[in-house]
């Protein structure tokens, strides 16, 4: 049965469908195709109509759109300095933390075993949807209402730092070339997990001078921890 579109775009009339409420509130725009929220909603353990496609897509949007963004308020930034903060603010992690914000996790579609290994609660998944769920939007009502979206579920976030942050793992490489020291090493200490829901353990490195382990829901996620945690020990250790 095909969706019929009932509501302005402006949302004055009220809203029946709890699905569209929400996808009206969170993303500012009301659904004209249903079904490509719903898809973008639907975890790979329900089938070959997942978010996959549409996570892809959204992941492009959400990095022009925030590139666009800091091109904008820091006029005077180096490319470098622009380049940490898209790399912070598209990270898995804070799109997990939209997904939270959002209670997104309470309409995601899930087979059973996934939700059973608690897939709903994944960073993984949640930040997969969040960009899928853009991608919808752009395709639903075009690149002026996906941008509007993510500035107005980014803004407290772009403007949390005055300076650009500093990625731990370039600040962990900075110390060991000042110290002279040999550059940091990362290894895979353990995956462990079910394939949506992954966990890596990995270990970095200087030499022999220090070593930390961190665990993360991807390998980079867990080299990142893994370099925060080695420079506070380094720092402490001054």
């Amino acid at each position: 049965m095909g969706f019929r579109r009932t509501l302005a775009p402006d949302r004055r009339r009220v809203v029946t469908d709890p699905l569209t409420g929400w996808l009206a509130d969170a993303l500012g725009a009301t659904p004209r195709d249903l079904a490509l929220y719903q898809r973008a909603l639907t975890h790979g353990s329900q089938g070959a109509a997942n978010y996959e496609r549409l996570e892809f897509l959204g992941d492009r949007v959400l990095g022009l759109t925030i590139a666009e963004w800091l091109y904008e308020r820091f006029p005077n930034e180096a490319e470098g300095a622009l380049s940490k903060r898209l790399n912070a603010l598209v990270s898995g992690t804070v799109c997990a933390e939209i997904a939270r914000e959002l209670s997104l996790a309470a309409h995601l579609r899930l087979g059973k075993q996934a939700r059973d290994d608690g897939a709903f609660d994944s960073d993984n998944v949640l930040g997969d949807a969040v960009e899928a769920l853009i991608g919808a939007l752009f395709l639903d009502h075009g690149l002026a209402a996906a941008r509007g979206a993510v500035r107005q579920l980014w803004a407290s976030r772009i403007e949390r730092d005055v300076r650009a942050p500093q990625h731990p793992k370039s600040a962990l490489q900075e110390w060991a070339a000042a110290h002279q020291r040999r550059p940091p090493e990362y290894a895979i200490v353990e995956r462990s997990g079910p394939h949506h829901a992954p966990r890596f353990t990995v270990k970095v490195a200087i030499g022999k001078l220090a070593e930390a382990v961190a665990e993360g829901a991807s390998k980079q996620e867990a080299e990142t921890a893994a370099a925060a945690a080695l420079l506070a020990q380094l720092e402490c250790g001054r």
